[in-house]
């Protein structure tokens, strides 16, 4: 049997933020590890640690629950492959890195040809449809949980899971530097800054992207000397976005090829789609404005279901456990009430400082060496599933 310092791992790795979670587990691992080999779905930080990439990552970048279905001949045949070349491989560990709708199926296949699975962030099941807990039991050897009530709900159903922070809480300091940022980028010490995120994902873009720069300009035309910079998570993104304010007839935000942490370090507050850019923010200490919209259908059947079992959506708000940060979704999402959302959080800096001790608290919550802790679960899965074979 070969000891832990031969480890091979299969990974697939969902969109920008997955890749850069599994970019940090292959460091972790490696340090434990020397002679890593993973391959599997992975993006440019993955390839960057070495991992051989089978397939893209942004290729699983669809989400909703009808959204995908225009998707599914194609990812029904990735899935496929990527099952036959895991089993032929056999590799110690595979690893789903986010992508619950993709990898929880294929963790169930390849947990039943006999490979021990883990699912690294988990779905949001404590929010809505928590029937999917089921699935991720049959599915899943371990679940590695960015928050730590993730991992309490876990047990409570009989799920193995391990609360292990997050990367981000590790890599962001407590305290971000502003005035270098802003040197960095060029941008005037004394002037207000906000920070528009509209999302990783084509379709967030094009749902939120032209209220998102209608209420930039709003704002602008409330506040004159505001700054508007927009860091883009890819030339797709961007191409995009460039050409709502071209249609839009607004040319007022800076953009920038990704930089999404500088980004937010040099902002007073920032106008964000939920999703990790809000915890990105919330680390940044920044005031935020956080909004989202589904498609239609998928809308409409998560209100007619009642799929949604908490009071909020973003994770900043979720996190405390009470509304931090406004939150706009669907048909509240209009330029006006961002907007006016924006300009409050610019004008209060009482309430700024406030949320920065909030958000501090929340950071050192998840500031516990998240890939650190990744690695240690895992290797202790493989070698708890080498003493069996070897039983």
């Amino acid at each position: 049997m070969r000891d832990l310092e031969h480890l091979s791992i299969g990974l697939v790795a969902g969109e920008s933020s997955g890749d850069q979670l599994g970019a940090a587990l292959i460091r972790a691992l490696r340090a434990r590890s020397p002679l890593l080999h993973s391959a599997g779905v992975a993006g440019t930080h993955m390839r960057a640690e070495g991992c051989e990439a089978w397939a893209s990552a942004h290729e699983l970048a669809v989400m909703g629950l009808f959204e995908p279905l225009r998707e599914l001949p194609r990812l029904a045949l990735l899935r496929r492959r990527l099952k036959a070349r895991f089993v032929r491989e056999r590799p110690d560990v595979f690893i789903g890195i986010d992508a619950p709708a993709f990898n929880l199926g294929l963790a169930a296949q390849l947990r039943r040809a006999g490979l021990p699975t883990v699912q690294y962030v988990s779905p949001q099941v404590w929010a809505w449809r928590p029937r999917r807990v089921k699935l991720i039991a049959r599915a899943c050897d371990l679940v590695l949980c960015l928050l730590p009530f993730e991992a309490e709900f876990y047990g409570r159903h009989g799920v193995r899971a391990v609360f292990v922070g997050h990367p981000l809480a590790d890599q962001i300091p407590l305290d971000v530097d502003q005035p270098r940022a802003r040197r960095e980028l060029g941008i005037d010490a004394t002037v207000p800054v906000v920070a528009i995120l509209p999302g990783s994902r084509l379709g967030e873009v094009e749902r939120l992207g032209r209220d998102f720069l209608g209420a930039a300009r709003w704002l602008e035309a409330r506040r004159p000397g505001v700054r508007f910079i927009a860091p883009m998570a890819s030339a797709a993104v961007r191409r995009t976005f460039e050409r709502q304010m071209h249609a839009l007839g607004w040319q007022g935000a800076r953009l920038l090829e990704g930089d999404a942490q500088r980004a937010l370090a040099a902002s007073d507050v920032a106008l964000v789609a939920s999703g990790t850019a809000t915890l990105e923010t919330l680390l940044s200490k920044r005031p935020m404005v956080v909004a989202y919209r589904f498609a239609r259908l998928t809308a409409l059947v998560i209100r007619r279901l009642g799929l949604v079992k908490v009071p909020y959506f973003s994770q900043p708000n979720l996190f405390a456990g009470r509304r931090l940060v406004p939150e706009f979704l669907q048909e509240e999402v209009t330029p006006e009430s961002l907007g006016t959302a924006l300009l409050a959080e610019l004008e209060s800096g009482s309430r700024r400082e406030a949320l920065q001790g909030e958000f501090r608290r929340i950071h050192e919550t998840l500031r516990v060496g998240g890939a650190d802790r990744a690695a240690v679960a895992v290797l202790e899965l493989v070698a708890a599933h080498r003493r069996g074979a070897a039983a």
